[in-house]
C-alpha cells in the first residue's frame, strides 16, 4: 500500500496532506525517515509514525447527513461560515464529505474516514446516481425538459442525459443524473432557462432522506456500504 494512502487511513489528513506530511519528513517508517512520494509499505508489518508517534488505521466510519442550507461542504472555513463538520463534531473524528452540495443547497450527503469509498462514490466511472428536487422559479416549458434529458452544454463540457420529471403539485422537478460536474444541476437549470428557488438532494444511488431531520444523520449499515460498493463495482464494468 501506498504511505500516502495509509496516512489517510488513519485520519491524520487527507491524502493530499498526508502527501506533504511526507516530503516534510514528518513520517517514518521503521525509524527510518521518509521524504518519497510514492513509498510503499506494508499494514501490519511496518511501523509508522508521525513524528514519532504511532499510527494505526482508525475504524471506518460511513454516515448520511440531512444537510441544511447555509453549510459549507468542508473541514473549516476561513471565513468562519458554518461547515458540516460541525454537525457531526460530536463524535470527535474526522470525517470527510463524499463530493459536494453547494452553500445553499441542502439534503443527503454522505461522510466517511474512508477515502476508497469516497472515490468510488464520486467519480463518473462509477456511475452512482444522485437524485435532486429542484424548485423553480417560473413557468417550466417542456423544451426546456428536453434539453436536460438530451444533455446540457455547459463551460466545462456536455452533461449526460438526466432522468427529469415533474414534482407532483407543479411548481418542481426530480432531477436524477450520474456525474459530479461543480454546480451541475443548477448549471443545467440555468442554461436551459430554468432558474433555481431551491434544490434539495433527495436520493443516492437507494439511499433516501427517510427518518433523518434535517441537520441530523444517521450510520450506514455494512449491508448498505457493501451494496454501494458493489454497485459502484458492476456500473464501473458495464
Amino acid at each position: 500500500m501506498r504511505l500516502a494512502k495509509y496516512l489517510a487511513q488513519t485520519g491524520v489528513a487527507s491524502r493530499r496532506k498526508a502527501e506533504e506530511l511526507i516530503v516534510l519528513g514528518r513520517i517514518q517508517v521503521n525509524g527510518r525517515t521518509i521524504t518519497e512520494l510514492g513509498t510503499k509499505i506494508t499494514p501490519g508489518a511496518d511501523v509508522i509514525t508521525l513524528d514519532g508517534r504511532n499510527l494505526v488505521p482508525e475504524e471506518k466510519i460511513y454516515l448520511l447527513l440531512n444537510k441544511p442550507s447555509g453549510y459549507l461542504c468542508t473541514l473549516r472555513d476561513p471565513q468562519g461560515r458554518p461547515t458540516v463538520a460541525q454537525l457531526v463534531a460530536d463524535l470527535g473524528v474526522r470525517l470527510y464529505p463524499v463530493g459536494r452540495l453547494d452553500y445553499d443547497t441542502e439534503g443527503l450527503l454522505l461522510m466517511t474516514t474512508d477515502g476508497d469509498f469516497a472515490n468510488m462514490m464520486i467519480h463518473p466511472r462509477y456511475g452512482i446516481k444522485k437524485r435532486y428536487h429542484a424548485r423553480i422559479k417560473g413557468p417550466i416549458e417542456e423544451k426546456a425538459l428536453g434539453r436536460l434529458r438530451k444533455g446540457v452544454h455547459l463551460e466545462d463540457g456536455v452533461t449526460s442525459p438526466a432522468r427529469v420529471s415533474l414534482l407532483p403539485g407543479g411548481g418542481g422537478l426530480e432531477i436524477e443524473i450520474s456525474e459530479g460536474k461543480k454546480r451541475e444541476v443548477r448549471r443545467m437549470c440555468q442554461a436551459v432557462g430554468l432558474p433555481l428557488r431551491s434544490l434539495q438532494r433527495v436520493g443516492f444511488s437507494f439511499l433516501t432522506l427517510q427518518g433523518v431531520a434535517l441537520g441530523k444523520y444517521r450510520f450506514l449499515s455494512p449491508g448498505e456500504v457493501e451494496q454501494l460498493k458493489t454497485e459502484a463495482r458492476t456500473n464501473a464494468v458495464l
